[in-house]
């Protein structure tokens, strides 16, 4: 029988108490997601004051709801909406989200993901697939004799970091301290983060910030092929970036395109090895490959949670929202709802059922999810077929980060 005394759900007013710092409830949230869908799947939860929904099609579809979007400002006031203001010793984190791809709505969404697209598009990111390849032997060579590894920051950390600094432009030496900027910087969208969390996210902010005004500098008087190049010298309807919108933009595109990748590599590698499959059956053929690798973002997503603010009055799931209430999606608790899927907790990599929603919907869809798949569908196969034998050799931690997924560290040898 699984425990979960630390869950608490009233079905009858759909209020759920949970501590979402509770290491067993982040490290296995599968389990308590399994709940909620048996019970109350689209719930109030105390402790974070706000509702949350957890069925698949109602989070579809809220995914892809005009009435409900990334923002709020752009049609209330703070006044209106009983807002605090924004904290001064979180300006340059805010001033670096201003912009976000992730945090705005159209038209300005449409523009800045319009110039941004093309170079995410599949076509474009197939070509990369040697140089990924490429990559992955090298790391792989580099530790293959010793028999063992700690695969997150020999393997998972470096190569989608050095992809997507290669895409926009930026030097691979750069790679650590991106990664530094980077970690510092989703620690904003921890639950119950501490005031040291928003110091270390604005201190980053401000750096990565700084660094990126400069490479934009660079590439305004040397323009070179790639993606910073792209969007500083492409207009859209006469219009062109502006440098704030170009920084904010560099800044999500590089946090985005490597973190939740990370976080995947790592899980995968443990869904696949704790399952007891056959690794070699599950790579068998490109196929088999794509279903194992859309199987484990089902099962362990990287990202967990999307909020939006509801723009106009409107109903989900008998659930009344007013214009400035917020309202959250759990996409890893979507992709294991069991009207969807059968045997939903069960790691199936053959599965061919519903498509997972860990990317999102609808005019958020993650621009970088070609990249992330393809990155995932080479990494994963290679991993297995050069280390037979992998096995986990340590105790797994994951890390105190919900709502992101993801391990402390992946010791492994073969």
């Amino acid at each position: 029988m699984t425990d979960l005394s630390f869950l608490s759900i009233d079905k009858a007013s759909r209020r759920v108490s949970l501590d979402g710092r509770n290491p067993a409830f982040y490290s296995d949230p599968n389990r308590v997601y399994a709940a909620l869908h048996a019970e109350c799947p689209t719930f109030y939860w105390v402790e974070q004051k706000q509702w949350f929904v957890t069925g698949y099609d109602t989070v579809n579809a809220l995914l892809r709801d005009r009435r409900f979007g990334r923002q709020i400002l752009h049609i209330a006031t703070r006044e209106e909406l009983g807002m605090p203001e924004p904290a001064d010793h979180t300006r340059h984190f805010d001033a670096a989200e201003a912009h976000s791809l992730l945090e705005l709505e159209p038209p300005e969404h449409t523009r800045l993901r319009t110039l941004v697209n093309r170079a995410f598009v599949s076509r474009h990111v197939e070509k990369m697939k040697p140089e990924i390849e490429e990559l992955a032997n090298r790391l792989i060579d580099a530790f293959e004799k010793d028999g063992k590894t700690e695969l997150l920051s020999s393997f998972a950390d470096i190569i989608p970091v050095t992809m997507i600094a290669r895409m926009i432009g930026i030097p691979e030496d750069m790679g650590p301290q991106l990664l530094k900027w980077s970690h510092d910087y989703v620690g904003m969208y921890m639950f119950k983060r501490t005031r040291a969390d928003e110091d270390a996210a604005n201190r980053s902010a401000k750096e990565f910030a700084e660094y990126v005004r400069g490479m934009i500098a660079e590439r305004r008087a040397n323009p070179q092929d790639d993606l910073l190049s792209h969007m500083i010298h492409t207009e859209h309807k006469g219009q062109y970036l502006t440098e704030d919108e170009l920084i904010s933009t560099t800044i999500v595109l590089l946090n985005a395109g490597h973190e939740a990748t990370v976080h995947q590599i790592g899980n995968s590698v443990r869904v696949i090895l704790e399952s007891g499959l056959s690794p070699a059956e599950m790579f068998r053929d490109e196929k088999a490959t794509e279903r194992t690798v859309e199987e484990t973002l089902r099962i362990c997503a990287p990202v967990h949670i999307f909020q939006r603010y509801c723009l106009e009055p409107a109903e989900i799931d008998g659930v009344s929202f007013k214009r400035g209430d917020k309202v959250s999606m759990i996409l890893a608790a979507a992709n294991l709802d069991p009207e969807k899927f059968t045997e939903p907790l069960t790691f199936r990599p053959e599965r061919d059922e519903a498509p997972n929603l860990s990317f999102g919907a609808g005019i958020h869809f993650c621009i970088g999810a070609p990249l992330a798949r393809l990155e995932l569908n080479i990494v994963l196969p290679l991993l297995f077929q050069r280390l037979p034998g992998m096995r986990i050799t340590a105790p797994l931690r994951v890390k105190d980060v919900y709502h992101f997924h993801g391990l402390e560290q992946l010791d492994l040898a073969w």
